[in-house]
């Protein structure tokens, strides 16, 4: 068992480099398949979602190297085309393989992906528009069997998701023909993907539109690329800033990308200001609340950025709304903070002709929190519980690290940069730490 061995009641102040966006290189390093030649990936961040993404490039074929923060891969000699289920169980995004392998061999042989329980997020979008490109795909015993030669078409997805979009550009780049994606996720992640392919020679226009136009093309050429930097991470790092009255410098982010957070933190009264590449934030003595904030596809704020941001109004200065419109699910974190000494009340709001299943978090926020032995249920609720932690009066044992390591490149080594008492523990035994354990 891994688990974070927090002693809170941290002003942070420091600087962090932010590094490259999980959400960003996982697609990325799905689309080598389609290159038959080599690819060099700077800026690839060191997390556990990237080394399941490097076993399955291994066990396909590919011959892969990493150095660093430097990724080369030669997928000259992919021959294998059954994905291993344990792998795919781990990580969502799996999925990818499913496009850029069909692109590649025409054939692919995957189960259904797994990740972090946020409740129902169906692969019916990557399936109907995978489909309406001439694959036939057949579910066996929760195993998806896909084949065919891929066919340029007009997709209209129902919803504009970043998963179906990323993998019908896949699925598109060396398709035959033309591929339309109206109503396409317009996510800085979907635009990264999109360059990369142009990076190898392929033809894709309009990401970050609701329009994605993607013109098929015979073959590719090896790339060098540079993974833009991670916006959850950068933003992570300011919610611990606006909890604890402290002030960071985060470089080699984009300001753009963060637009969405900012301007969410400003309201709650922390001063930004921005430079070339890096932004500096500086939280108050006491966060201001805000009457209502929703989770909304980019250029809305962020669903990865919900957990955060609730911790975050746990301790501010009056009652806050939080709606979570993205997954049913993302509520997990709300145990765990309340257990520390949070006022969260969470209500699941039903679905509708125009919506699906929301929850609604009431937030009344307290002077403090406590330390307490809390468990991660999935990343971006585990990365909640460790700013708690940073902020809370005492000890904190965030269990279950490995889902915030899915994510963060050795966050404890980012933290205990700007002054956070915090330790990685790796435990023989399934026995919770008590939190007046010392850390090994």
């Amino acid at each position: 068992m891994r688990q974070y061995h927090i002693r809170g009641n941290t002003r942070v102040a420091g600087q962090i480099a932010v590094g490259g966006a999980k959400n960003a290189v996982l697609p990325i390093l799905a689309a080598v398949c389609l290159n038959k030649g080599e690819s060099e990936i700077h800026n690839c961040p060191r997390i556990a979602d990237t080394f399941i993404s490097i076993k399955i490039l291994k066990h396909i074929g590919c011959r892969v190297e990493f150095t660093g923060n430097t990724l080369y891969v030669d997928a000259s000699n992919i021959s294998v085309i059954d994905i291993p289920e344990d792998w795919v169980s781990q990580m969502r995004s799996s999925i990818l393989f499913m496009g850029a392998m069909l692109g590649r061999t025409g054939q692919i042989n995957i189960a259904y992906p797994g990740g972090c329980d946020l409740g129902e997020r169906s692969i019916g979008y990557h399936i109907e528009g995978l489909r309406a490109m001439g694959v036939e795909i057949i579910v066996d015993n929760d195993i998806l069997r896909c084949k065919g030669k891929l066919k340029g078409a007009n997709i209209q997805l129902a919803s504009a998701s970043v998963g179906a979009t990323e993998n019908l550009m896949l699925a598109g780049a060396l398709a035959d023909g033309t591929t339309v994606i109206a109503n396409a996720a317009k996510e800085p992640e979907v635009v990264d993907l999109a360059r990369f392919l142009n990076s190898m020679g392929a033809y894709v226009h309009g990401a970050g539109t609701d329009k994605i136009i993607i013109e098929g093309v015979q073959k590719f050429t090896s790339t060098t690329y540079r993974v833009m930097p991670d916006r959850i991470v950068a933003g992570t790092y300011m919610v611990a800033a606006a909890m604890t009255g402290g002030e960071i410098n985060l470089t080699n982010i984009r300001a753009h990308d963060l637009a969405p957070t900012s301007s969410e933190l400003i309201k709650m009264g922390c001063k930004i200001n921005y430079g070339t590449g890096n932004i500096t934030i500086k939280g108050p003595q006491r966060l201001n609340p805000l009457q209502y904030l929703e989770t909304a596809e980019h250029p809305g704020f962020p669903t990865d950025m919900q957990a955060q941001f609730v911790a975050a109004l746990a301790l501010a200065d009056g009652h806050s709304t939080v709606l979570e419109r993205i997954y049913e699910s993302r509520d997990a974190h709300a145990k765990g903070l309340n257990l520390m000494g949070a006022d969260i009340g969470v209500h699941s709001l039903p679905a509708n002709a125009t919506s699906k299943k929301r929850t609604l978090f009431e937030i009344q926020g307290q002077p403090v929190l406590t330390g307490a032995v809390v468990e991660a249920n999935d990343l971006r609720g585990g990365a909640a519980l460790v700013l708690a932690g940073i902020a809370a009066q005492g000890d904190t044992v965030v269990q279950n690290a490995h889902y915030v390591e899915r994510g963060y490149e050795c966050i404890e080594k980012d933290l205990s940069s700007i002054g956070v008492d915090i330790c990685l523990e790796v435990l023989e035994d399934k026995k919770p730490l008590s939190v007046s354990s010392k850390p090994e």
